[in-house]
């Protein structure tokens, strides 16, 4: 599949699970527009590693809400699976009441539209940092036992929100409150021999 980075996110109406449990039957992304977007797919709920990676979100979801961004959650399951899910106990291998949506990609369009769907019909890890304008900014694929990191998904929305403050660029291993770079030769050169 072609990179989405740099492109519109491929938009989707589908019925998700709202954090008050209610259903959405017409839960579009497009209606996101003018917030960013931390997009998360994951395998398959009632799973090992995937109820650590929702709930790790969960608890961070402050950190991001702060930053004006949505945190969605996106399988191949149904919406009748994913309100199980939440409505099972932590303890019994549920996820609890997680405040975010998550999304039903039953028919697995959407998994297929990220590039994300393999043979079978499960979904790789994906993780899609969407701006404002409805715009892929960074785009992480993890295989099905690789759990991702939701601190680094935070850095790069942070990175991201300070390059368009700025118009500086964030080098490597950059996180909130470092300093970044000018981008021309010598703003590169300067940071580089201060660090």
């Amino acid at each position: 599949p072609m990179p989405l980075v740099s492109t519109e996110a491929p938009d989707f109406e589908a019925t998700a699970v709202m954090p008050d449990n209610t259903f959405k039957s017409d839960f579009k992304l497009s209606d996101f527009r003018g917030k960013y977007v931390a997009m998360l797919f994951y395998p398959l709920d009632f799973t090992f590693v995937c109820p650590s990676e929702i709930i790790a979100f969960d608890k961070m979801l402050e950190e991001f809400k702060s930053r004006k961004c949505e945190v969605i959650g996106v399988s191949t399951d149904s919406h009748f699976s994913h309100w199980a899910w939440k409505n099972t106990p932590v303890e019994n291998g549920g996820i609890g009441n997680v405040q975010f949506p998550l999304v039903a990609d039953f028919q697995k369009t959407i998994s297929q539209d990220y590039g994300l769907l393999l043979e079978g019909g499960m979904a790789l890890r994906g993780t899609f940092i969407i701006d404002k304008d409805g715009v892929v900014q960074s785009a992480m694929v993890n295989n099905l036992g690789l759990g991702r990191n939701i601190s680094e998904t935070l850095r790069t929305l942070d990175a991201l929100q300070h390059l368009e403050e700025h118009g500086e660029v964030c080098p490597a291993n950059w996180s909130k409150g470092d300093d970044a770079m000018t981008p021309t030769a010598e703003g590169v050169a300067k940071y580089l021999s201060d660090h």
